[in-house]
């Protein structure tokens, strides 16, 4: 018997966002957040600003920037 070749994997941080893949969405995915980031989510949440754009501003998932205000017990304005 040959040795049989299996197919490359398929990493989930490569792709464009038209082939199935989620792109660019996934190059942080579960990155430890820095210093910095989380003195910015303080200063955007005093700012009264919504998870929305807190995330967008942080290239943060609206649920990574609810965990981390949570659990440095920072309150987010909801937008209504």
């Amino acid at each position: 018997m040959g040795a049989v070749e299996l197919p490359a994997a398929v990493s989930c941080y490569s792709g464009t966002e038209g082939d199935g893949h989620m792109g660019e969405r996934f190059e942080r995915h579960r990155q430890a957040w820095r210093q910095d980031e989380i003195q910015r989510l303080h200063a955007l949440a005093v700012k009264g600003m919504s998870v929305r754009a807190i995330a967008k501003a942080l290239t943060r998932s609206e649920e990574s920037v609810r965990d981390r205000a949570k659990l440095d017990r920072v309150r987010i304005s909801k937008l209504r």
